[in-house]
């Protein structure tokens, strides 16, 4: 037998991955239809929508699906689109900020309703005049809640359904009732009026966007804090002699020098000097490594004391400290498995819902003759079904711990790692410096003989006097106040 090849046959396809921001999204309904969208395009291969990031990775060949044929794809479907740019959750201080002032507005305008109701339904007169009620309600609906309508209505358009179109339903309804009840109310009468429902509705929810922006915010600043551990400058060495630059300015190949108590700047090989290195921050050691030439350093560590010369070898994005925060953010875009099986069921779940809620009312309304009742119910139907929680409870439960986790040092590398986490009984670890605070105490003191152990601390202390090294502020603390002075110190 032969086998015969052809040196004429296509080479593969080159795929890449791209991400998008997503502006728009609010529930899971969301996630499945810019999914949907993305996955249509010709050329793309996979797509996963993650609503806690408000990001879209997409695996697709770049020939055939570019980032403005995605960001289109993205825009017919309801919703904006455009190529990743910044951090995940650098926008999110801003957004907390500015779902904080439209929860605090909700919540003023609709305490009276909810306090009136509170108090009519014990008994009290502390009712509002129908007039009041009706335009604190108005502007909680139609205010602070047109977000709902607009997105509503982008899904309607869509012929797809989401929790906005849930909200805006159920709310509106709510208001429209009590609306025609105040209005056909008999003089002299009380009409019943339900406008506390739809503005609490809106109010409870504007508080579970509040606190969805905020984990996004606790995370950007977790991210912040670790990217942070480079520093923005660098001491370049040139023949003209040492100058400071922007970390940008710094290529592969430069000469770096670091001086005692700076952060290194760059990935590098030590050609000069001697010191110790505190490199907790990626191992998790608390002790300083002590370096020589030829050594290698990782760009965020701690020149603890002396003084090197390096080589950079990576810059940038390419320096392992940028690895450990693209790890981070790649495990929060991540979606874990129970993520997937509520997308699957958010397809189906909206329109099912407006079929339970029309199939109530009319029930309500055939079976009792009461329409009031069965709009009521339907209502209900609509309200209690909202999949916030659905969509939103599981990635941003992944963010926040993602996040928390790095800030502890700690790194997920995707999220169904952590969700198999909630599985694991017992944790083995391989290097105990990991563990403990990295501040070593002096216990004991031996004191040669003809000495006394105070005195030997006394000296101890004087000799560690002027040293940086953890050993030596353990030994300086346990001496206390009273040491002598050292004279002709060098530190070697």
């Amino acid at each position: 037998m032969f086998a015969m090849s052809s040196t004429d046959d296509p080479a593969p396809l080159e795929r890449s991955s791209l991400d998008l921001d997503i502006t728009g999204m609010t529930c899971a309904s969301c996630v499945a239809r810019v999914e949907k969208a993305l996955k249509r395009v010709p050329g793309v291969l996979g797509a996963e929508v993650n609503l806690a990031t408000n990001r879209a990775r997409v695996v697709c060949v770049p020939e055939q699906a570019g980032e403005e044929v995605l960001a289109a794809a993205v825009r017919k479907a309801g919703f904006d689109a455009k190529p990743a740019s910044g951090k995940i959750g650098a926008r999110a201080p801003e957004e907390e900020k500015r779902e904080r002032l439209r929860l605090l507005a909700a919540a003023v305008l609709s305490a009276p309703l909810l306090l009136g109701m509170a108090a009519h339904a014990m008994g009290l007169p502390w009712m509002l005049p129908g007039w009041a009620q009706v335009s604190l309600a108005s502007v909680v609906q139609f205010w602070l809640g047109w977000r709902f309508y607009v997105a509503g209505y982008k899904a309607v358009r869509a012929f797809a359904g989401n929790m906005d179109l849930l909200v805006a339903l159920g709310t509106s309804a709510a208001w429209a009732l009590s609306t025609w009840n105040l209005l056909t109310a008999a003089s002299g009468t009380e009409p019943a009026l339900y406008y506390e429902s739809s503005a609490v509705l809106i109010t409870f929810i504007l508080f579970g966007k509040w606190l969805e922006s905020r984990a996004k915010g606790q995370t950007a600043a977790a991210l912040a804090a670790l990217a942070g551990l480079r520093p923005e400058e660098a001491r370049l060495r040139t023949p003209e002699g040492e100058q400071m630059v922007p970390i940008a300015h710094v290529v592969a190949g430069d000469l770096v020098a670091v001086r005692p108590g700076e952060r290194v700047p760059v990935d590098g090989v030590m050609l000069e000097g001697a010191g110790s290195a505190d490199e907790s921050m990626l191992t998790g050691e608390s002790l300083p490594v002590e370096k020589n030439a030829g050594d290698k350093m990782i760009a965020g560590s701690i020149l603890a004391d002396g003084a090197a010369l390096l080589r950079a070898t990576a810059v940038g994005a390419e320096t392992v400290l940028a690895q450990i925060v693209r790890l981070v953010e790649n495990a929060q875009a991540s979606k874990p498995p129970i993520q997937r099986q509520v997308d699957r069921v958010s397809a189906v779940f909206v329109p099912a819902v407006l079929v339970a809620a029309l199939a109530t009312g009319i029930g309500w309304g055939v079976l009792g003759g009461n329409s009031t009742e069965a709009v009521l119910n339907a209502v209900a139907v609509l309200v209690i079904a909202c999949p916030c929680a659905l969509g939103l409870a599981t990635p941003t439960a992944i963010m926040a711990g993602t996040g928390a986790a790095a800030k502890s040092g700690i790194l997920i590398r995707d999220a169904a790692a952590l969700e198999r986490a909630q599985g694991v009984n017992t944790v083995v670890f391989d290097k105990t410096g990991t563990l403990t605070l990295g501040k070593p105490e002096l216990l004991a003191v031996v004191a040669a003989e003809g000495q006394t152990e105070a005195g030997a601390l006394a000296a101890a202390a004087a000799l560690q006097a002027h040293s940086e090294h953890p050993l030596a502020e353990a030994v300086r603390s346990r001496a206390g106040a009273g040491v002598p002075a050292a004279a002709e110190f060098t530190a070697l």
